[in-house]
């Protein structure tokens, strides 16, 4: 596959992620009005996050890593019957099964709710809410799980427009669930639960069309001893493992968060809504777009243009995820205070998002060229080095989590809190889970650093020519734009006290400046977009 293809790939894909992620933005600013950062809004973000967790798992994890190649394989080698009947063996093992774990989900919701919120038992309503939410939001699983199989056959024929569209049918019914179906419910916040359940079923629909176009929407059938889908489970094995091992990670921090002052879930799950932007419109669209071509170029054993390819994905990726690293920690405060201090959410709410703001947009590069470079293995059906890298990051980030957050503790913590103990002191002091978004930013570094050094090792990327001038270009043009943002903030070091009208145009200006000054320096000193084509 060729750069230009790539390209337009990115670009379709990139469009349409780019208005799901504002619609999310706004889903998360009607959230934060309705319900603010309350005991409520905990409950949800545990309960939604439990899903996701496994959708990661399984939807974007190991299935997507490890069908997307076979997938692709037997398009370029096989009849477009054997592709169909593939789909569908596919779609009835990867069914049957989620709907199996769907069903003890449902069953064992309340086990299911201990081990992820342990430090919310001893709060009985905002555990109950918890139990409730679950049992909406979990058979998101399945359904969401099926539409990625079907994104992953779309986006092997280079359709990626359509499956980008998909996260903005669940944003809409979030939107819709939170304005105008929780005022009319007893319970509220259950009106978001309701949304993710109707988000799903829509989800898969959305796609079925789009796939029986190019005839390959058939009935689900048992495949468990079919060549090809055991040959899938074969390479998801090890994908599972590792993806398994990123949702221990994420499940600890959970657990951790629990245990800390309310509303702590609430201000990360905020925090994380700003790293969606560039990671979820450039770093996810480049590692979706360029495993098709990486897993084609290695089919054709094609090793320049595997590594040309590879070149291409991660210089398009430190073009985006370096200044946005640097806006949003410069940003951090006037994007919290214009999105979110509304309504139910106040002053103190803003301050706490900022922080774990700031720290989590540290990691924005190394949270992106991961999601390229994994694909890099994944497409020569390599799934057990990632896994090592995985339990690398797993290890550092659990050692950083009780490091971190003990220190801050030591510092933050009054007298008094520190003679509570630390279990319920930590309950007591704000900002701690400042600590979870620092140990999670320096071990994705980790993580990044030692697959880039096992892919170098492995022999399948040469160096592409040019990287000095790119870094170089990089370099003067954040510059620019950082003295562009420093100067807005110096002019206007006031957030969280003016009307939210003049906190827009203000931000409005920071943003429109900073992007002009960034992109015009790059330009200046030599891009052009006949770069991003590669060689």
């Amino acid at each position: 596959m060729k750069s230009p293809s790539m390209l337009r790939g990115l670009l379709s894909f990139s469009s349409m992620t780019m208005v799901s992620r504002v619609l999310g933005l706004a889903r998360d600013v009607a959230m934060s009005h309705v319900f603010g950062a309350s005991a409520a809004t905990d409950a949800f973000v545990i309960a939604f996050r439990i899903p996701n967790f496994m959708r990661r798992m399984f939807a974007e994890g190991s299935f997507s890593t490890a069908f997307v190649p076979v997938f692709t394989e037997v398009k370029e080698t096989r009849s477009h019957a054997e592709l169909k009947e593939l789909t569908a063996r596919v779609a009835g093992t990867l069914g049957g099964v989620l709907l199996l774990i769907t069903a003890l989900g449902l069953i064992f919701a309340p086990q299911v709710a201990t081990v992820f919120a342990p430090g919310d038992i001893a709060q009985p309503h905002k555990f109950d809410l918890i139990i409730g939410l679950l049992r909406l939001t979990f058979p998101y699983l399945l359904f969401v799980s099926l539409t990625a199989l079907a994104g992953g056959a779309l986006n092997s024929f280079h359709r990626f427009g359509l499956p980008a569209m998909t996260p903005v049918i669940l944003n809409v019914c979030m939107i819709f669930g939170a304005l105008w179906l929780a005022p009319r419910l007893q319970v509220p916040i259950m009106a978001l639960g309701w949304a993710v359940l109707v988000a799903g079923v829509l989800q898969l629909l959305f796609l079925l069309p789009a796939l029986r176009g190019l005839d390959l929407l058939s009935l689900p059938r048992w495949g468990w001893r079919h060549p090809q889908v055991r040959r899938i489970m074969k390479l998801m094995v090890p994908t599972l493992f590792g993806a398994s091992v990123g949702q221990i990670n994420l499940l600890l921090d959970t657990v951790l968060i629990t245990l800390l002052v309310t509303g702590s879930q609430t201000w990360v799950y905020q925090s994380t809504r700003f790293l969606e932007l560039p990671l979820g419109v450039f770093g996810v669209a480049l590692g979706t777009v360029i495993l098709p071509a990486l897993s084609r170029h290695h089919v054709g054993t094609d090793r320049a243009g595997f590594s040309r390819a590879l070149d291409w994905g991660v210089r398009t990726t430190l073009l985006i995820a370096v200044p946005a690293m640097f806006a949003l920690l410069l940003l951090a405060e006037p994007l919290v205070s214009t999105f979110f201090q509304n309504g139910q959410y106040t002053v103190f709410d803003t301050h706490m998002t900022t922080l774990s703001t700031m720290a989590l947009s540290c990691g924005v590069p190394a949270y992106a060229l991961v999601k390229v470079v994994l694909p890099a293995f994944y497409s020569r059906q390599d799934t057990r080095t990632p896994v090592r890298a995985a339990l690398v990051s797993l290890v550092t980030n659990m050692l950083f989590n009780g490091l971190l957050v003990a220190l801050l503790f030591e510092l933050w913590a009054t007298p008094v809190q520190k003679q509570l103990g630390w279990l319920q002191g930590i309950a007591q002091v704000p900002g701690l889970h400042v600590g979870l978004a620092m140990a999670s930013v320096l071990s994705n570094y980790l993580q990044f650093a030692l697959l880039w050094r096992w892919l170098k090792r492995a022999g399948v990327y040469d160096h592409q020519p040019g990287w000095a001038r790119h870094w170089l270009r990089l370099a003067v043009s954040c510059a620019a734009m950082i003295v562009v943002l420093l100067a807005g903030r110096w002019l206007w070091p006031h957030w969280t006290v003016v009307p939210v009208f003049v906190r827009v145009w203000h931000l409005a200006v920071l943003v429109t400046a900073g992007g002009l000054a960034y992109v015009g320096t790059l330009f200046a000193c030599g891009f052009r977009l006949r770069d991003l084509r590669g060689n």
